[in-house]
Parts: structure tokens; sequence; C-alpha cells
């Protein structure tokens, strides 16, 4: 009888877990770290979804999208969380996201009106270094100094495009001539942004390709204020990362309760103290003690999509053949 009872119970918990609907959404690698959003954001969306949500890493932001073009209409994701501006021509391009109907009342710095892709949070890209440390003020000062930087692919990396993006948005037709100043400077270029800045904190480059709103992490996690981010006179290129549903979603109602959720004050109060970027919708609690300390570009740069989507292979090859010298 007890072995009966026993089976019966296994088969009921069985019966129940397979009921259980699955949204899997594709980020990138340190969204889904211990250290990241994503453990918070999966209890806290679980908590009002009644499913299973599963958060996957794919590497880092801009191998998201090559991933998805990859698998195609027969990806096993419902959503993918952490393209930017620079890549929502290109992921439109496929044909593979589905419109979205997210409404929110967001705090950006631009204004927000695409029906593809809802952003979630936003920052400004910078060099970060020790504070202690005579920082250059441009590239042109960068390039002419013996510091050494570690910076991402672009092929593969969110932040690593955008710089492309910064140097080609501050520089125009000039860009190339900047790269190859720079390509002296260049330590290493990392796959993603984790591995640079870890060389970054393990002393072996000056300063790392990171976002103004790094030093926050260190001051706020660690007590510590030794950490600086760079303000270039050039301006400071913008990051606005978004997320969007696949058309061949298998949960699409979920999909869209996710993005939903995504905007609301549940899961933008996780993004400062854990992402440590600016969130798209500024929570009830207004930001954390210490983002008052960082620095505010007194420029802002951003280019379109479409700018960004037409610029984009220029820029690399101007990268590429700097690097290659």
């Amino acid at each position: 009888m007890k072995y009966l009872m026993t089976t019966a119970a296994a088969l009921c918990a069985t019966a129940a877990w397979a009921e259980t609907p699955v949204l899997k959404v594709y980020t990138y690698d340190s969204f889904v770290s211990d250290w990241g959003p994503g453990p918070a954001v999966e209890a806290a969306f679980e908590e009002t979804c009644g499913c299973d949500l599963q958060l996957i890493g794919a590497g880092d932001g801009a191998a998201l999208l090559a991933r998805i073009k990859l698998e195609g209409a027969r990806s096993e994701a419902d959503v993918v969380l952490g393209l930017d501006t620079n890549l929502i021509a290109a992921a439109k391009d496929t044909g593979l996201f589905a419109p979205h109907s997210v409404t929110a009342d967001y705090t950006l710095p631009v204004a927000w009106t695409d029906d593809t892709f809802a952003p979630y949070d936003w920052g400004y890209f910078a060099f970060v270094h020790n504070a202690d440390m005579d920082a250059p003020t441009n590239f042109k000062d960068l390039a002419a100094s013996d510091l050494k930087i570690a910076i991402q692919d672009p092929r593969s990396s969110t932040p690593g495009l955008g710089l492309l993006m910064w140097v080609k948005a501050a520089y125009g037709d000039d860009a190339a001539s900047v790269w190859s100043d720079l390509s002296d400077n260049v330590l290493t270029v990392t796959k993603g942004w984790s591995e640079s800045y870890g060389l970054f904190l393990e002393g072996e480059a000056d300063m790392v390709l990171s976002y103004t709103t790094s030093p926050a992490y260190h001051l706020i996690a660690e007590e510590d204020a030794s950490k600086a981010a760079a303000a270039f006179d050039e301006g400071h290129y913008m990051q606005v990362e978004v997320a969007g549903k696949l058309a061949n979603a298998d949960q699409p109602a979920l999909a869209d309760q996710f993005l939903s959720f995504m905007v609301s004050d549940a899961f933008q109060s996780i993004i400062p103290t854990t992402n440590w970027m600016y969130p798209a919708v500024t929570p009830a609690g207004g930001l954390p003690d210490g983002f008052e300390t960082l620095i505010t570009p007194e420029k802002s740069l951003l280019l379109s999509p479409e700018d960004a989507a037409a610029a984009r292979d220029g820029a690399l090859a101007e990268w590429r053949d700097a690097l290659a010298q």
C-alpha cells in the first residue's frame, strides 16, 4: 500500500511538472550569472506566471543574434534579451521577431517608439580605470599614451560593437585613422565583456571598455571607491538594451507577459545593482545611493538603428585592418 501511494504521488508530481509551461529566454552570460539579474528576475517572474522561466546564456550580446540566425525558425527561444540599438535593424531583417504590445513610462534619454523591441536598461560606454590614474580625456590622448586597454570583439560583443560605433559617431571619416593610432594601445580583444573586465581587475590592462556605471558596482557592492570611468570630451556612445519575442515562440502569451513584466517595477528595481546599468523605467524607490557619484557625459552619441546597420561593415573593416598592422 505504501508503495502504491508513493507511486501515485510520484505520478501526480510528474503530471504537475509536465503541465507547467516553460518560457525560454536567450540572454547573455553575465545576465544569468550568480551575481547578475537572472536569479532575481527568475524568482520574481515565476511568482506571477505559474511557469518555469529558463534563462539561457548564449555568449555575449552580439552572439545572441548570430545564434538566432543560425537556429532560424527552429529556435527553442521564446524571447531574446540582450540585443541593443546597434543590432535592431539586423535583427528585424531576419524576419524572426514579432511585434510587441509593451507600454511603459520610459525614462530613457531618447524617445522610444520601436514596435518590435522593448528596452529594459541603458547606459554609456566608457573606459574604466583605477581612480588614482591620470586618465586620458579623449581617444587621441589615449592613442598618444602608453596605456594598455582591454576591449571586446565587435563580432560577438555588444560593447565591442558599441566601441566601433562610438569612434565612428565621434570621428566619422577619420575613424580609420583613430583606430590606426589606437592599435598599439590594444592589449587584447576578448570575446565578451566578462573576460576583458577580469583582465583589468587582475592588473593586466590599464583600462577596460565598460560603462560609466561600472564604478557603481565597486562602490556599492564592494565599498571600494578605487575605480572610475574616464570622461571623454568627444562624448560617450549610448547603449539601449532591448528584448524581443520570436515569431515562432512556443509560448507567445507567456512571452508577451514576460516583456510586460520586464518594464515593471519588480524587474526594473533589480537592474541597477545587478546589471549595473540605468533602468529603462525609473523604479519607485529611485536609483540606489552611489549612482549620483557617476560621471554624466556632456555629450551623448547614438546612431539610429538604420545608420548603425549601414556603418557596421565599414567600421568593422577599419577596426580589423588597424589591429592587423
